[in-house]
This record gives structure tokens, C-alpha cells and sequence, in this order.
């Protein structure tokens, strides 16, 4: 029997999510680790790194996620579409989670499990001695026994197909919820239309993923972007919210800066910085 042991806080976020706890998380693109760390030492947590959208490699991963766990924070990767080999990856150099985008059947979903669970949930290969040192020198036995149940796999629901097949999403054994992301839903739903996160036409959708999730007892996440739209996505249920992203802080930062100097800021508009990810 192995002894149970939590050597980093960034283990109990699986634990805490499934019980029910509201988390807000940051979302980070560049490739670089101070900058990591410096958003890590901030409130937000977890933080995920964006491989699909962002200019992170496996390179960038491993030293982000050492200095966001020098932090005391976890880490979640966004893969790139159907990029499950780097999935365990991310995991076995100390990632809590990943989260896979373009999920639109349970077969797809079914796959990702595949690459993120050991047996017999599913085919994840050992070689986690990185994630066990980053996480505080957690034991073999200890870690592998754990690790299912520690780590997260959510899929990114984005499509009008993914809705459609949301129960049977969240059906798989090993899934552990579903993120959306808003932008691709809403292009989606308009037919390539707008990429609008505030539009209604993504209201019905959202309440039920949210319900789907609360039915099948797992988690549902979502993408927050501005201030105000992470409050608004919380308000509807889902209780892992991100906020922002790292060029979105920077303006937020020295915004506020000038505004405390009494330098004017008229004009600006920190929630509306753009980046090309």
C-alpha cells in the first residue's frame, strides 16, 4: 500500500475541482519562464499554457512549468488538435492537466484518455520522473497510484457537433470535464459569422454544457478572456474560469500604474489588448 501524500499544492486542484470549488485561472502564450513565473506569483491559478494558439514547444513547457511549480501553482497545457503524444508529455514533466481542443465525438475523447490515464483507464506509458521530482519529490509507487485521479483530461467543447454530443463527452470513463472555448463556439454557431464571446446565440449551448456536466458529476471550464465575460461565464456555472492572458496583464498593469501616478489613460483599454496567438 502506498502512502498517500500531497508533496505539492498543485495536486489537490484535480481533488478541489471535483468537489466543487470555484478557481480562477491565467492563461499564458509566450515561451518564456520568468514571465511565467512572475504571472504564477499573481492569484490566478492554475495556469495554462497555450501551445495551440501560443509559441510554446516541449522546451518551453518544461521550464514553464518548473517555474510556475517554484510558485506553488499548477499547470494546465492546451495541446495542439489532436496532439496527444505531447498530452502525457506535458504530464510527465509536471503538468496537473491537459486540455484538448477540437473534441467533437466521444471517440475523440475517448483517444485523449487513452494518452493521459495509466492503466486500465488507459495507455498512458511510464516515464513521469521529471512530473515526480517538479512536484516534490513524490515516490514512484506513490505517484502512479495517484496519478489518474491527480491529473486532469478536459476537452474542449467548440463545435456544434461537440454539443450535440456533450453526454456522450462526458460519458467517457477518465474524462474528467470539458472546457469551452467561447470564440470558436460563437464562430460556430454563426456559421463563421463573428467571433463574439458576448453574443446570445451562445447562451443556450452554455447552459448545457454546464448542466451536462453537473449530471455527469464532472467539470466545467471555460475560457474567461475579459473581466467581465469570466464573471458573467462563473455566474452561469462553470466553476474553472480563466481570466485574461499575458499581454492582456501587461496592459492591465501599467494601466493602472499610470492611473495611480495621475497620468491619463483615456483611451486605453487594457481588456482590448490583442496579440497574434
Amino acid at each position: 500500500m502506498t502512502k498517500t501524500t500531497v508533496s505539492h499544492p498543485a495536486l489537490s486542484l484535480a481533488g478541489r475541482l471535483r468537489a466543487g470549488d470555484q478557481v480562477v485561472g491565467g492563461w499564458f502564450c509566450p515561451p518564456e519562464a520568468h514571465f511565467a513565473e512572475a504571472v504564477a506569483r499573481t492569484p490566478l491559478s492554475p495556469i495554462v499554457l497555450d501551445v495551440q494558439h501560443g509559441l510554446h514547444d516541449i522546451a518551453s513547457i518544461i521550464a514553464c512549468v518548473a517555474t510556475i511549480a517554484g510558485a506553488g501553482k499548477p499547470t494546465l497545457v492546451r495541446v495542439a488538435v489532436g496532439d496527444f503524444a505531447l498530452a502525457s508529455r506535458a504530464l510527465d514533466v509536471g503538468a496537473v492537466g491537459v486540455i484538448a481542443p477540437m473534441i467533437d465525438t466521444a471517440d475523440q475523447a475517448r483517444a485523449f484518455v487513452e494518452q493521459m490515464k495509466y492503466p486500465p483507464r488507459g495507455r498512458r506509458s511510464w516515464g513521469a520522473g521529471r512530473a515526480m521530482a517538479v512536484l516534490g519529490d513524490v515516490e514512484p509507487a506513490t505517484y502512479l497510484a495517484e496519478a489518474n485521479d491527480r491529473t486532469l483530461a478536459l476537452a474542449m467543447i467548440e463545435t456544434r457537433e461537440a454539443v450535440a454530443a456533450i453526454d456522450e463527452i462526458l460519458a467517457v470513463e477518465g474524462l474528467d470535464g470539458v472546457f469551452v472555448g467561447p470564440n470558436d463556439l460563437s464562430i460556430a454557431l454563426t456559421d463563421g459569422d463573428r467571433a463574439d464571446t458576448r453574443d446570445p446565440i451562445l447562451d443556450a449551448a452554455l447552459e448545457r454544457i454546464v448542466a451536462a456536466a453537473r449530471g455527469a458529476g464532472k467539470i466545467a471550464g471555460i475560457f474567461g478572456g475579459p473581466a467581465e465575460r469570466a464573471k458573467a461565464f462563473r455566474a452561469k456555472g462553470f466553476s474553472f474560469v480563466t481570466v485574461g492572458f499575458d499581454s492582456m496583464y501587461v496592459a492591465a498593469g501599467v494601466a493602472a500604474l499610470l492611473d495611480e501616478m495621475g497620468e491619463g489613460t483615456a483611451g486605453t483599454d487594457p481588456a482590448a489588448a490583442r496579440t497574434s496567438y
